[in-house]
């Protein structure tokens, strides 16, 4: 098996969620690239149920943990701020 053969694909399936990825997504962010709403995570929401409301997959949850700093999304505690970025642009920038 493959190191990231379980990785998270987006784009049509060809890009994989890599910390260099990440890195992009992040980037994009600060320098307005990426387009996102914001919420402040309440008791009992999780990265993976905010992605497949958001996306229809709640595999894509680091595409939301990476536009919010978060490392790990079972990390993430209420009262944090999520930014939910639209995912077309995501998908244009990395």
């Amino acid at each position: 098996m493959r190191r990231y053969s379980d990785t998270p694909k987006i784009k049509g399936g060809t890009l994989k969620g890599t910390s260099a990825t990440i890195a992009n997504i992040r980037d994009a962010i600060s320098n307005r690239q990426i387009k996102f709403s914001e919420i402040v995570l309440q008791e009992g929401q999780r990265l993976d149920t905010l992605a497949g409301i958001e996306y229809g997959d709640s595999s894509l949850w680091w595409v939301i943990a990476a536009a919010s700093n978060i490392g790990w999304g079972l990390q993430t505690p209420p009262g944090t701020l999520i930014r939910i970025p639209v995912l077309l642009d995501v998908q244009r920038v990395i």
